[in-house]
């Protein structure tokens, strides 16, 4: 009895990881998180954002590539309310990258989730399990003309 008891409790932690864990991508509307008002508020008006190949302004200054991988919290969250609160996270921090270089926008913004880019000028890319959801974006900070 003890030899079956201590097979099963073997054959359930490798099974647990697996059985529990959740890895699922989600292709956000990039308008419908840009309209929230978390975004409105917390994003600041004078650091533009252009994903994928979007038209922008001309670019007069270019200060590098940047990347950022930011998570959240999701239990007890749906993944849409996940996702669009870790999106908020990365733009921040890109913002933030766009004002310590001296740019005034991001361009060219990909998702950039384990390396692997997904240029859209629609949607950005969101992973979200049972306990985390995570965003990674990548773009080029820049100066461009008003």
């Amino acid at each position: 009895m003890k030899l079956i008891a201590a097979c099963l409790s073997v054959f359930l932690m490798f099974l647990s990881p697996s059985a529990f864990s959740r890895d699922t991508t989600h292709m956000m509307s990039i308008e419908d998180a840009m309209q929230s008002p978390d975004y409105q508020e917390r994003l600041d008006p004078n650091i533009k954002f252009y994903f994928g190949s979007q038209n922008h302004p001309k670019v007069l200054n270019s200060f590098g590539q940047f990347s950022t991988n930011k998570k959240t919290n999701a239990f007890n969250k749906s993944d849409e309310e996940a996702c669009r609160w870790v999106m908020l996270s990365a733009l921040l921090s890109l913002q933030d990258r766009a004002i310590r270089e001296g740019g005034n926008a991001v361009i060219n913004i990909a998702s950039y989730y384990k390396k692997n880019k997904v240029s859209s000028n629609t949607e950005f890319e969101c992973h979200a399990g049972n306990i985390m959801a995570g965003v990674a974006l990548t773009g080029k900070v820049v100066k461009i003309a008003h």
